[in-house]
């Protein structure tokens, strides 16, 4: 017997609590990071850390207040259905996707010494995605106000949402990890006048990729897609969870570059032009 779009719905919203806790916590070692380390310069980094906090708690308010109605005052065999509530939650899960994208997109322009035409076609597919999630929620309101998954005439429409910003994350995740790999191992002169590998910072290769290439963020983008593919109930859990994801994984990558930990960090003043803060 299947797991019930209630039951996981129920599901993802406990798992949301417990991520969201993680969140807040990652949140504030970050602002704590940036502070301390003087990395309080960058805007676009602390606008896009604020905003990504801010929509995911928004998010989880808006799921969690839907979770203490329904026991309140509803049966729970409508808990997974759709409210305008939910609408808005789901709409701004979308909203913290783009903006952990952008992040992303941030991080590798940097990582690639600023080259823009890098980043124009993941650029692209996350607009892209974006604009296919906006009519969305008005779709779902003509044809089946409450229906817990998407109704099937929009089907394609959601599946294109979510395909797109998976694109978007596979060819940031490839390029970032490619350019850091390539950092990594980069000849160096040292103090010595001796020539020598770049080693990585503490963490370890495999971790440094997987932190600050956004691979945690692919990997969940990638099961959401399977999901709603097959319209299978528990896509609600990846649904109410993934928002958390996208703000964990962005301040992940925040909390490493701003420790210096990142490879590219380590590089000597001449390659300055790497490095994922500007100081100006």
């Amino acid at each position: 017997m299947g797991v019930s779009v209630n039951m996981s719905a129920a599901i993802g919203t406990v798992c949301e609590a417990f991520l969201y806790g993680v969140y807040c916590t990652l949140f504030i070692i970050s602002v704590v990071i940036l502070i301390k380390h003087y990395r309080v310069s960058n805007r676009v980094i602390w606008v896009a850390n604020c905003l990504l906090f801010m929509t995911s708690t928004a998010h989880f308010a808006l799921v969690f207040n839907h979770f203490y109605i329904t026991l309140d005052h509803a049966p729970f065999s409508e808990f997974g259905d759709e409210t305008p509530a939910l609408m808005g939650a789901n709409l701004l899960s979308s909203v913290a996707d783009l903006i952990g994208d952008l992040l992303l997109l941030y991080r590798c322009w940097f990582v690639w010494g600023n080259n823009f035409y890098v980043i124009i076609l993941p650029l692209l597919t996350a607009l892209g995605g974006f604009g296919c999630i906006l009519p969305i929620p008005s779709l779902v309101l003509s044809i089946d106000p409450t229906s817990p998954i998407p109704p099937t005439a929009i089907v394609p429409l959601t599946i294109a949402g979510y395909v797109l910003p998976l694109c978007t994350n596979i060819m940031v995740t490839g390029l970032i990890a490619g350019r850091l790999w390539h950092i990594s191992r980069v000849p160096i002169i040292n103090e010595h006048g001796k020539p020598v590998i770049l080693k990585i910072a503490a963490g370890g290769r495999p971790m440094m990729l997987i932190i600050e290439s956004g691979a945690l963020y692919m990997v969940t983008q990638l099961i959401l897609v399977v999901l709603v593919a097959i319209q299978n109930p528990a896509e609600a859990v990846l649904s109410y969870t993934g928002t958390q994801i996208y703000g964990i994984a962005s301040t992940l990558i925040i909390i490493r570059v701003g420790l210096g930990s990142s490879p590219e960090r380590t590089l000597p003043t001449t390659s300055s032009h790497l490095i994922f803060w500007s100081e100006s």
